[in-house]
């Protein structure tokens, strides 16, 4: 699975001579805080609803209020890990996806991206939860897996991360 299988028809695309007015309406219609904007099928950046309603004059085209020099973005053949982190880490709503020359092919929403991890991951299969936590050294992928199997368990899914303490956190989805 790639980001371009998760782009969404419904995102409207701004243009640079388009108005900060226009921009505000089409975020307010679209319940959006962002927008992509494209010139002539090129990605030239992303509006923010919060940096339109701060603009001086609703009046101006979008360009001209300077509101184009953010221009967060994701490749078509990414993996939605990627999209997720950038949406995350940038606390965006909208991701656009474009191919190697900048060429915009429409935008993720955030809840494309839930809608994705909800149905192509394991997280809404039936089953069990399990957490463990060990010391780094006596982590083995190998040894979790043989005594889920030893014990007739299936992992469907496997989250890891460091605890503050230091400690591993695997969390598994299991069948049962």
């Amino acid at each position: 699975m790639s980001t371009q299988n998760l782009v969404a028809a419904s995102i409207p695309v701004l243009s640079p001579t388009d108005t900060v007015a226009k921009a505000i309406q089409l975020c307010e219609d679209n319940k959006l805080a962002a927008l992509p904007v494209a010139n002539d099928g090129e990605y030239v950046g992303t509006v923010t609803e919060d940096s339109l309603l701060e603009a001086s004059d609703d009046t101006m085209t979008v360009s001209d209020a300077g509101l184009l020099g953010f221009k967060p973005a994701i490749s078509e053949f990414a993996h939605p890990y990627e999209a997720f982190t950038i949406m995350h880490d940038a606390r965006l709503t909208i991701l656009p996806v474009t191919d190697s020359h900048q060429r915009y092919l429409g935008s993720i929403s955030r809840e494309g991206l839930v809608d994705y991890f909800a149905t192509q991951t394991a997280i809404a299969s039936p089953g069990g939860i399990m957490v463990i936590e060990v010391a780094p050294r006596s982590y083995s992928l190998y040894d979790v897996a043989r005594i889920c199997e030893n014990e007739d368990v299936a992992i469907l899914g496997m989250e890891m991360n460091t605890t503050p303490e230091g400690m591993q956190r695997i969390t598994l989805k299991l069948n049962r």
